[in-house]
Parts: structure tokens; C-alpha cells; sequence
């Protein structure tokens, strides 16, 4: 299949496109199962929770609508509200990106071990190239799970701000990792 933008995908899929689903599933799966494993300290949790976000994408449950936003943030977002849910389920807590243990050794194979070192690094090192105030709502909204209504009264800013710098960040990471995967620091 040709490149395709996110939303042209995801058009695809609203019209049970399996192979549009298989190829945005190709695109993120990788860094959005970093993401939820940092945020869930789960392995087996962050598996379930990527797998709910594409099942809730085929099913067509919440649905995407640009003019709200990129779609990666939303697709993000729903990752989040998934583990969020299962975390919810089974009453574990999240960990700030700073206090992510690494993968337990006996889980899984040395090839995935290093494979999981180098995207941690590679999503740290992103992070790393925010402003202050944007690592912290990265930090507050997708490694601790808190709601824009909760960043806003925990930093005492208004609720547009924190949305902002929510946007502003993602932008930034998304470049930023963009421009990794260019140079072939970050594999396809």
C-alpha cells in the first residue's frame, strides 16, 4: 500500500477497509506500545490497551474529527483513555516518564529488550527537546493521566493554555521524532 495520510486511513476504515487498518496499525503500533507500556508499567496491560484502541477504531467507536485536531493526538488520546480504563479496571497506578522501570528481562527475548531501550531513548531524548512547561504537560496529561480541567487547576493556568501547550508539545515530538526517523535514528 501507497503512503497514506492518517485520515485517508482512517476514511478506509470507516468503510471496513482491512488492509487501510493493518497499515495504521503498522504506522503507530510501535510507538504507541511505548507509550502505553510507560505509562501502565505493563507489559500484558499495554498490549490490551493498543489492541482496544484498533478495535475501537475498526468498531468505529469515537469517532475522529479533524477539525478538532491531528489525528495522532486523537489516536493518543484514545490509547490513554484505554489504559486509563484498564488501569481503572485493575486499580494500578500510572508512573511519571521519569520513574519507568525497564522491561522486566524474563518477559521477553534480548532482541525486544534492546529494541524497547531504543525507543525509550528516542522518545526520552524528544521529550528532552520541550520547554519546561511543555514536558510537564506531557508529563501531567499522558504519563500521570490527568484531564486538561485537572492540569489547568494543578498549574493554575487557564484551561486554552494547558490545551496549547498540550497541542504545541505534540507538534514538537511529532517533528522531532519525524526528524529522528528521517536521519534512520528510529526505525519505520
Amino acid at each position: 500500500m501507497e503512503k497514506s495520510s492518517d485520515t485517508l486511513l482512517y476514511s478506509r476504515i470507516r468503510e471496513k477497509d482491512k488492509d487501510a487498518l493493518e497499515y495504521l496499525y503498522d504506522r503507530y503500533e510501535k510507538i504507541l506500545f511505548s507509550f502505553l507500556y510507560k505509562m501502565t508499567q505493563d507489559r500484558d496491560l499495554a498490549e490490551e490497551a493498543l489492541q482496544e484502541v484498533f478495535i475501537k477504531i475498526w468498531r468505529g467507536v469515537g469517532e475522529y474529527d479533524d477539525s478538532k485536531g491531528k489525528f495522532a493526538s486523537w489516536l493518543f488520546r484514545m490509547a490513554q483513555n484505554s489504559a486509563i480504563d484498564l488501569i481503572r479496571k485493575r486499580k494500578k497506578p500510572t508512573v511519571p516518564l521519569d520513574e519507568v522501570a525497564e522491561m522486566p528481562s524474563g518477559e521477553s527475548s534480548v532482541e525486544q529488550t534492546a529494541e524497547w531501550q531504543e525507543e525509550k531513548e528516542h522518545i526520552q531524548a524528544a521529550v528532552s527537546q520541550l520547554s519546561a512547561e511543555q514536558q510537564e504537560m506531557i508529563q501531567l496529561f499522558y504519563f500521570k493521566g490527568h484531564t486538561h480541567e485537572k492540569i489547568a487547576e494543578l498549574c493554575g493556568l487557564p484551561l486554552g493554555t494547558v490545551k496549547s501547550r498540550i497541542r504545541l508539545a505534540l507538534s514538537k515530538l511529532k517533528k522531532t521524532l519525524h526528524g529522528m526517523q528521517e536521519r534512520g535514528a528510529i526505525d519505520e
